[in-house]
């Protein structure tokens, strides 16, 4: 085949318009990366996240994930973890903060990975950079993991975790966060008992999902005395120049205004204080 052959110049053409493959990552540029729709995953040189000592109202919960976590980097059995339950606990902080410490307390290179909900599909594929890394140890994260409707997406997260020919690489650990225990509607498991021929087998299929993550830890809603100490450990934390009993009483209205107490309200009162003392946190 010439140059000029017209089958030489469509093939020459397609390669053209193939999209390159992308480059393996370089782990050492940081200690946590964002999985891209591309197939490359960018580095975060800054984290948003939490000091874990100022995550309150979950201290159970906390050392279980940092248990799981630290047995993991140190090459040891560790499992999969849901984080479920009320918005706004500290459930993705919990996760950033986690990694944080172990990272920082334990000889092994552990890397985060966070995936968007949509991406999870591309799960096999990050799956195969981390299977070739065997110097590094991942958490995959995935925040505010759901399904709804016709979305099938949750039974290729299901065979990532625990199916397939290869199974989950040694060097991974998937953590999600999620509102819902079983990460799937109850309408969508009605609507599955109602059209199927089988009812039970096809909710066991949906429900089964939520069986791949070894850990299911909850979160729930805190009490006024867990929202005051959440608030105290941020002015602390922050060095605001008020007095307890001059804030107290305006964290407790910030609280009832919104109908809610949480972490995530906690720290929204102590960024609407501090602006009005003329500080930034």
């Amino acid at each position: 085949m010439t140059e000029n052959d017209p089958l030489h110049r469509i093939a020459a053409a397609l390669e053209r318009l193939a999209p390159a493959e992308p480059a393996k990552p370089d782990f050492n540029q940081a200690s946590a990366f964002i999985w891209q729709s591309n197939g490359s995953l960018q580095p975060v040189k800054a984290v948003n996240r939490v000091e874990l000592g100022l995550l309150k109202g979950i201290e159970r919960t906390k050392d279980i994930l940092i248990e799981n976590t630290e047995r993991f980097a140190n090459g040891f059995s560790a499992n999969n973890a849901l984080l479920w339950g009320a918005r706004g606990m500290g459930k993705s902080s919990l996760v950033k903060a986690a990694h944080h410490f172990v990272d920082k307390n334990s000889d092994c290179a552990l890397k985060l990975i966070e995936i968007h909900r949509e991406d999870i599909e591309s799960l096999p594929q990050l799956m195969g950079f981390v299977r070739t890394s065997p110097d590094y140890r991942f958490i995959v994260f995935c925040d505010d993991l759901s399904f709804d409707g016709d979305d099938t997406s949750y039974k290729s997260l299901k065979a990532a975790l625990d199916g397939g020919i290869e199974g989950r690489p040694e060097n991974m650990l998937f953590y999600a966060t999620s509102n819902r225990r079983h990460l799937l509607p109850r309408d969508m498991m009605e609507n599955e008992r109602s059209t199927a021929i089988n009812p039970a087998e096809a909710v066991q299929e949906k429900v089964s999902l939520s069986d791949r993550f070894g850990l299911w830890l909850g979160f729930h809603n805190c009490n006024q005395d867990e929202f005051l100490e959440m608030v105290e450990g941020y002015c602390q934390h922050y060095k605001l120049k008020i007095a307890k009993r001059d804030w107290q009483p305006q964290a407790i209205e910030w609280a009832v205004t919104r109908g809610s107490r949480s972490g995530r309200v906690a720290w929204q009162f102590v960024q609407d204080l501090a602006g009005r003392l003329g500080e930034n946190i």
